[in-house]
């Protein structure tokens, strides 16, 4: 077997490993009792009552340690809860393996794995970055609401503005603009052509705002399978056939002023990448054609930046 969590081989359905993962406590994990039909049910039942968003069935829950289960709750849940899309296929494990990517990358996430529901569809889990301790609830604010726009103009911005959002409001901008730019390449690599203004926050601890951990990462080219966009915010007025030039020295050097040296060394980064990447993808639990696809997709783009 291999665990959901981990991706890697297991005597049990999760890995001891896997398990600490959610908790030092946790030596057990129960499969979800529901399936991925009752989940977008109990989803839909509860969408007026959590504040989360987006098209995506999303269930707020908690981890039982004691039970050894993940529990669906209306308050103050620790734990998102993603399962299968009614429409399109493998979406929690798309999600899973590209947030798993992104870390490898070298970006901040949350905790973040596959559970098994008890039709044997994996559902994904997150835990919320804004919550720490019992109940405190961090201060998180995502880039529409620092742009003063609503949901229906997520769409409506610029790469470029974004950064003059984190030159304002982050505590220090020359680092979070950094990590932004690793993003932004991340996500042209991988195929996530819906990074909108949603889906960038910034988090204050101790005094201290800078970006918030990623979230909602996910390979939509390969799931849309049409002439996508290659950005959901245009850059250099472009959404599409972005290049070398306009990511590097346009994006990179001149509109975020970062020192070559770390821009090459974020390059080498990804260069050095290709080899685990293919691993991660080989390794995950999306099946063999969206494995290939995946994997086309990240070596056509990294190509396209000369890496």
């Amino acid at each position: 077997m291999k665990c959901p969590i981990t991706y890697r081989e297991s005597t049990a359905r999760y890995s001891k490993e896997g398990l600490k993962a959610l908790s030092r406590r946790l030596v057990e994990l129960d499969d979800l009792q529901f399936t991925a039909e009752e989940l977008r049910r109990e989803a839909s039942y509860r969408a007026t009552k959590i504040s989360i968003q987006g098209v995506q069935p999303k269930l707020s829950a908690v981890l039982s340690i004691k039970k050894g289960r993940f529990e669906i709750v209306d308050i103050n849940g620790k734990f998102i809860l993603k399962p299968q899309h009614h429409i399109f296929p493998q979406v929690p494990e798309n999600e899973d393996l590209t947030m798993k990517l992104a870390k490898l990358a070298g970006i901040e996430t949350p905790v973040h794995g596959l559970v098994f529901s008890k039709d044997r569809s994996l559902t994904y889990f997150i835990r919320r970055f804004d919550r720490e301790g019992r109940n405190k609830k961090l201060a998180v604010e995502d880039f529409a609401q620092l742009a003063g726009l609503n949901r229906e103009a997520k769409y409506s911005y610029t790469v470029e503005k974004l950064i003059s959002l984190v030159e304002t409001y982050c505590t220090f901008p020359v680092l979070e603009k950094s990590k932004l730019y690793r993003r932004i390449l991340f996500n042209f690599l991988i195929g996530n052509e819906d990074m909108h203004l949603k889906n960038y926050s910034v988090i204050t601890k101790k005094g201290i705002t800078g970006l918030a951990p990623a979230y909602d990462f996910l390979n939509s080219t390969i799931l849309i399978k049409g002439d996508a966009e290659e950005t959901a915010l245009k850059i250099k007025g472009k959404n599409k056939n972005l290049t070398r030039q306009i990511l590097i020295d346009y994006l990179g050097k001149e509109r975020m002023k970062l020192p070559d040296r770390l821009i090459e060394s974020t390059l080498t980064d990804f260069s050095n990448l290709k080899r685990p990447f293919a691993k991660f993808i080989d390794s995950s639990f999306l099946d063999d054609n969206n494995k290939e696809l995946y994997l086309m997709l990240f070596e056509k783009r990294i190509g396209r930046l000369g890496l």
